[in-house]
C-alpha cells in the first residue's frame, strides 16, 4: 500500500471506511504491485544438489537412520525379491518348493540384491 506523502494530513484524519474509499478514489491512497518473489536461485541449487553439491557432512542435520531409515532401505528391498520371486514361479523358471525355500531365505537377509538372487536361482 502506497501513501501519498503530502497528502499525510487528509489522510490521518480519515477515520472511517468511507473517507478511505474516497481517498482511494481520490488516488492518495494506492495498491503498490506484489514483488517478485523469484525461485531461480532455489532452482539453480537444487540442480546442484541433483549433482551432490552441498551434501557433505556439514550440512546434515538428522541422524543416518533419520535421513534414509534402514527400514524402508529392508522394505524396499524385500519387496523387490518377493515381486521377482513371484514373476519367476509364474514364469514356471522355479517350481512352488524352490519359491517357498527361497522366499523363507530372502527374509532371513541371504540375498543382498536382485543380482545376487539371480545368480543363487541360476548356479
Amino acid at each position: 500500500v502506497w501513501l501519498d506523502p503530502n497528502e499525510a494530513a487528509e489522510i490521518a484524519n480519515a477515520n472511517s471506511r468511507k473517507a478511505v474509499r474516497k481517498l482511494i478514489k481520490n488516488g492518495f491512497v494506492m495498491r503498490k504491485p506484489v514483488k517478485v518473489h523469484s525461485r531461480a536461485r532455489w532452482r539453480k541449487r537444487q540442480e546442484a544438489k541433483a549433482l551432490g553439491r552441498h551434501m557433505g557432512p556439514g550440512k546434515r542435520c538428522g541422524t543416518r537412520e533419520a535421513r534414509m531409515p534402514s527400514k524402508d532401505l529392508w522394505m524396499k528391498r524385500l519387496r523387490i525379491l518377493r515381486r521377482m520371486l513371484k514373476k519367476y514361479r509364474a514364469e514356471k523358471k522355479i517350481d512352488r518348493h524352490l519359491y517357498r525355500q527361497l522366499y523363507v531365505k530372502a527374509k532371513g537377509n541371504v540375498f543382498k540384491n536382485k543380482r545376487n538372487m539371480m545368480e543363487y536361482i541360476h548356479k
